[in-house]
């Protein structure tokens, strides 16, 4: 008896997906639930599961192949993998598969688990239901005191998520590599150029003293993790003060759909995330319902969600409005571009120490820059700097969030 895998059914926005990689070939067994491939839209990366236990017959679908909704991938065989007599023992100069692990690993941790001969079974998982993400590997191999190396090392492995990526040469040496975009890379190239073209970008700018929201972080801070089971970050307060100031002017929450402006009666806050694949946006919904300990909870979700790829449809369509942190790169400025059909974002940077006067006096505070961009064929720039001061005003005095003033 055979059983069908065809591709879910996508989206009316995903017309189609690309078998981005199988994880099983035909003849060997797949355990229920164990991935069998994935698929690469212009959003996310779909996982597919095995529905049952069984051996892969067929597979009908290619790496590389595009498919819609509906269409085979492979078939399942409820027959166990005929016995192949144990072939001698081979020289190679390929690394020993890492151990076995309950949780499946992604093809960059079985390849870092491999070059550093470590056992998955001693490292922590982060990722959903356990499992081990690449910063998982990382964080293991840095609290790992320094050995020599107990093998020559293996060539250089060429990314397996940045195809787009150039070897690195010798030096005097000019190679090139051609190779496609991902998905995701040229579904942002086209939102980029289209956003340029049909929209009226403007930005305005303004600078926050976060001496306050650090005060308040460093009072509470262990109260908090301890209450909540998650650390107080800064993202939270940006959330709270954005949804505030985005009450007090709703044409910055509004959308332009053809000749009609649509304004929107609540708060999906988008929460930009770069991944290795490129940037994605998963929502916070109903962002002005949701308590500090759920924002950051929530964002945490996502950030591991997108690094191993696994964001639902669901959790990236929508949105009103979008924040995005270059800080954590070190941007001291940027202007960041609008992610339509949403009329404005906010853009966060690094926080930096530096001299302001006060009351006729210098004095050294924790600065950051913010910058708003904004369509300006629905948001007046009066709308825009005073949305913009907003922000400021509450995050230099937090307390106004519990306040409401």
């Amino acid at each position: 008896m055979s059983t069908e895998i065809r591709v879910p059914t996508l989206p009316e926005s995903v017309a189609d997906a690309t078998v981005a990689a199988w994880h099983k070939r035909p003849g060997e067994a797949v355990k229920k639930d164990e991935k069998l491939v994935d698929l690469e839209t212009d959003k996310v990366v779909l996982e597919i599961p095995a529905p049952e236990d069984g051996v892969v017959e067929n597979i009908h679908h290619p790496e590389g192949d595009i498919v819609t909704s509906g269409e085979l991938l492979a078939t399942l065989s409820s027959a166990q993998p005929a016995a192949v007599a144990p072939k001698p023992a081979q020289p190679t100069a390929v690394a020993a598969e890492p151990p076995k692990t309950a949780q499946p690993l992604s093809p960059a941790v079985r390849r870092l688990i491999a070059e550093h001969n470590l056992d998955p079974s001693q490292i922590p998982g982060t990722g959903k239901d356990g499992r081990i993400t690449k910063a998982d590997v990382l964080e293991y191999l840095a609290r790992q005191p320094a050995e020599p190396t107990k093998k020559a090392p293996a060539p250089a492995a060429e990314p397996e998520t940045r195809p787009e990526t150039p070897p690195l040469a010798p030096a005097g040496q000019r190679p090139e590599k051609r190779v496609p975009m991902t998905r995701i890379r040229a579904r942002i190239a086209e939102r980029l150029l289209e956003v340029q073209r049909n929209t009226a970008m403007l930005t305005t700018f303004n600078e926050v003293d976060l001496s306050q929201v650090i005060a308040l972080r460093q009072r509470h801070k262990q109260a908090f993790e301890k209450q909540h089971g998650i650390k107080l970050g800064f993202m939270s307060f940006f959330v709270k003060a954005s949804v505030e100031a985005l009450k007090r002017f709703p044409a910055v929450n509004a959308s332009i759909d053809g000749k009609d402006i649509i304004y929107h009666g609540y708060f999906d806050i988008g929460i930009a995330v770069s991944t290795e694949r490129g940037l994605i946006v998963p929502i916070l919904r109903d962002a002005d319902q949701m308590d500090f300990a759920t924002i950051e909870h929530k964002i945490i979700e996502f950030a591991n969600k997108a690094r191993e790829g696994t964001l639902a449809f669901e959790e990236l369509e929508g949105g009103t409005f979008t924040i995005t942190n270059g800080g954590i790169f070190g941007s001291m400025l940027s202007t960041p571009l609008l992610n339509p059909p949403q009329s404005a974002i906010l853009g966060m940077h690094a926080i930096k120490e530096r001299p302001v006067v006060e009351n006729g006096e210098i004095a050294i505070r924790p600065m950051m820059y913010l910058a708003l961009t904004y369509d300006h064929r629905i948001i007046d720039g009066r709308d825009a700097v005073l949305f913009l001061r907003t922000i400021k005003e509450i995050l230099e005095a937090p307390e106004r969030l519990f306040l409401g003033v």
